[in-house]
């Protein structure tokens, strides 16, 4: 069993945004926060200190297991390299990301739809009352 984490801070206009992938066996667990202005290194590292449990992760997603062996040291320093001129993050995360992202919307139309509902039962128990009350003398 593995566990991996890394953390990834990159410009998606207009915001800075960091993303917090996290890998624990074989689940792929992505928070996302949203800086205002470009964050510095000892910011970033103050913000995991003090929020890492306030984060708020997507729901667990299955990424393969990769097998590892030693890498010889020029490889490693293109692959650093690679990734610090791509920008954003692996589709990986951002399939976890879209998942939180629709669990919330699925909870936000469940909420508005009870609320919905509670209002509507309201104006007609209203509407009953008013007609009741229009014939007092029966």
């Amino acid at each position: 069993m593995r566990g991996e984490s890394k953390f990834t801070v990159f410009f998606d206009d207009p915001f800075w945004v960091g993303v917090y992938e996290r890998i624990d066996g074989d689940n792929m667990e992505v928070a996302r926060v949203v800086f205002g202005v470009e964050p510095k290194d000892y910011e970033v590292y103050d913000f995991i200190l003090k929020n890492f449990y306030n984060l708020k992760f997507s729901p667990p997603v299955e990424v393969e297991e990769t097998i590892k062996r030693r890498i010889n040291p020029k490889r490693v320093q293109r692959q650093i390299n690679k990734q610090l001129s791509q920008k954003g993050i692996g589709s990986k995360a951002q399939q976890a990301l879209k998942l939180q992202q629709e669990e919330g919307k699925k909870e936000r139309q469940q909420i508005s739809k009870e609320m919905r509902q509670a209002e509507e039962k309201r104006m007609f128990d209203l509407k009953q009352q008013q007609k009741k009350g229009k014939h007092k003398g029966r």
